[in-house]
C-alpha cells in the first residue's frame, strides 16, 4: 500500500459516522411496510417509538427493559413494538452512495480510519456482521456500549483515547449538526455530511486522498 500524507498541522486519522453516512437508516424502512395505515403509523413514530426514545437505547439502556417500558404504555402497539426489538436490521437500508468506495480507498492509502456511531448495543451485534466495510477499520467506538452518546463532549474524549490520537489529529464525519458541533468544540476537524462527492473533495483537500 502507498502512504497518504496529509498536512503536517492537519488531521492524520478519518472517524466515520455509520447510520446515514455509511449506511442509511430511518426507522420508516421497516414501519412503512409495517403500518398501512398512514395516520397511525405517523402516531406510532412521533408519539410512541420517537427517535427520542430510540436514543435510549443508543445510550446504554438495555433493549428488552425499554421495549417492556413501551409495550406497559402502549399496550395496542405490543406486535409493532416487537418488530422493532426482533427486525431492527431492516430500518438498515443500502449503503449510502459513492462512500463505501471512498472507504477503501482510504484505507488503500495506508490512511488510519475510525468509527464513532450511536447504536444499540443489542442492535450493533446484529447488525455488524452483515456490514463488512466495517471490517477496514481499526477501532470503532460504539454509544450503547460505552453508554455514551453523541453529542456528550465525553465520548470524543473516550473516542481519542482508545483511538490514540490527539483530537486535532482527527478528521470527524456525521450527518447530524448537534455531533459536528461538539466534535469541532472538542478540538476535532469535521465534515456535515451530505453526499460522497462533497467529502470526496474534502478529503482532498486535506490531504487524505490523490
Amino acid at each position: 500500500m502507498s502512504e497518504a500524507h496529509p498536512s503536517v498541522a492537519g488531521p492524520k486519522a478519518v472517524v466515520f459516522d455509520v447510520g446515514n453516512v455509511l449506511f442509511h437508516w430511518d426507522l420508516r424502512f421497516l414501519f412503512d411496510r409495517l403500518i398501512v395505515d398512514p395516520a397511525r403509523r405517523e402516531h406510532f413514530l412521533s408519539e410512541v417509538l420517537t427517535f427520542e426514545f430510540h436514543t435510549r437505547h443508543d445510550a446504554g439502556e438495555p433493549i428488552d427493559r425499554l421495549a417492556s417500558e413501551l409495550r406497559a404504555a402502549h399496550p395496542e402497539y405490543a406486535d409493532e413494538i416487537h418488530a422493532y426489538v426482533t427486525r431492527f436490521n431492516e430500518t438498515v437500508g443500502g449503503p449510502v452512495a459513492g462512500v463505501h468506495e471512498l472507504v477503501h480507498r482510504l484505507y488503500e492509502q495506508d490512511v488510519p480510519l475510525f468509527a464513532l456511531t450511536n447504536f444499540g448495543t443489542d442492535f450493533w451485534q446484529g447488525f455488524r456482521p452483515t456490514a463488512p466495510i466495517l471490517l477496514r477499520f481499526r477501532d470503532i467506538l460504539v454509544s450503547g456500549e460505552e453508554k455514551l452518546a453523541k453529542p456528550d463532549p465525553a465520548i470524543y474524549r473516550r473516542a481519542e483515547e482508545r483511538f490514540a490520537h490527539a483530537a486535532d489529529q482527527l478528521f470527524f464525519i456525521d450527518d447530524r449538526e448537534e455531533n459536528i458541533a461538539a466534535a469541532r468544540a472538542c478540538g476535532w476537524h469535521a465534515h456535515l455530511f451530505s453526499d460522497a462527492e462533497t467529502l470526496e473533495a474534502e478529503l482532498r483537500s486535506r490531504g487524505f486522498l490523490r
